[in-house]
């Protein structure tokens, strides 16, 4: 019998349906904790001699590859593979796979949600409200006809498209690999997007080539009224110079589920009064966690009996 361990910590947490899909394929399924998700040593000391592993954040590279041998399958519980080392997957002829679109309702969702919380001051409101303060001392400000630069024209920033259409706002969005972003959306460069959006959402992938994209050059051209909203990935920004930017009040302020240490405790970004910070649960919903662990348990399956995985990215 063949062996799944499972790390990704969120897995069948909604439904047990895709545990279910495990087991009656008549695989041993093990879910094991990982305390430190970077370690890749204990990482690979978790996996053992399983066939295959079900992952979240937890780093997968050339030291889990040469100490798993018998690793057929690494099947991520989410849709960006940057944990992963995909070369060295080629190389020891381990499939990598991930659950595109599963989540893109939900992020698409959070993000909104950011955004409203911060035009509307809810994080201040909220306090207020408890400390049996009524009232409020500022304006919130409408979104209709506000401008949203979309940096990433994938499922997820389509969907925020979506939404932000649905409110009145005017699209405009950048993405090198996507030439039409759908009635209402205009495509700009990425320095047209930083100097004429009143909100600036983030939807791109981490790769090599986007990592630390969103520069100093880049943030200094936002008008000092915009908004940024990172549901990404944090590596993708420079946080040294967001955190000038917002210190200096440069740009009326930030919202991040996302950060490139976390948990941020120890980041300046944390404490700055005109950032809203979430816990990296712009995923988490009921609807996206069965997505999610459905097709990254189905991804399991067909590769160890055999089969293409339903959405394979080595």
């Amino acid at each position: 019998m063949e062996q799944v361990v499972i790390l990704a910590r969120s897995f069948a947490k909604a439904s047990k349906e895709p545990w279910e899909i495990l087991e009656k394929a008549g695989l041993a399924v093990e879910k094991k904790h990982n305390p430190e998700p970077e370690n890749e040593e204990l990482v690979a000391e978790l996996i053992g001699n399983a066939s295959a592993v079900l992952v979240g954040v937890d780093r997968v590279g050339e030291v889990v590859f040469s100490r798993c041998p018998n690793l057929k399958v690494v099947s991520k519980h989410g849709v960006g593979v940057d944990n992963i080392d995909l070369e060295a997957a080629r190389k020891h002829g381990v499939v990598v796979t991930n659950t595109p679109g599963a989540n893109s309702e939900s992020v698409a969702d959070m993000t909104f949600a950011l955004i409203l919380a911060f035009f509307r001051h809810l994080p201040l409101l909220i306090e207020r409200v408890k400390n049996k303060e009524w009232g409020s001392p500022v304006l919130g400000e409408e979104l209709a006809e506000k401008t949203i630069g979309i940096v990433g024209m994938g499922r997820i920033g389509r969907g925020v498209a979506k939404r932000a259409l649905g409110f009145g706002m005017k699209v405009i969005f950048y993405d090198p690999l996507v030439e039409d972003g759908g009635e209402g959306c205009s495509k700009v460069t990425l320095e047209e997007l930083f100097e004429k959006a009143d909100v600036i959402s983030l939807h791109a992938p981490l790769t090599d080539e986007t990592r630390g994209m969103i520069n100093s050059e880049l943030l200094s051209r936002m008008k000092k009224s915009a908004v940024f909203v990172n549901t990404a990935r944090g590596e993708l920004v420079d946080e040294k110079a967001l955190y000038n930017i917002l210190k200096e009040g440069k740009i009326k302020g930030a919202a991040l589920d996302v950060l490139s240490t976390e948990p941020p405790f120890a980041s300046p970004l944390f404490g700055l009064p005109n950032v809203i910070v979430t816990p990296h649960v712009a995923a988490h919903t009921r609807e996206a966690n069965i997505k999610m662990g459905t097709i990254a348990a189905l991804n399991i399956v067909k590769v160890l009996a055999g089969e293409e995985p339903l959405f394979r990215v080595v």
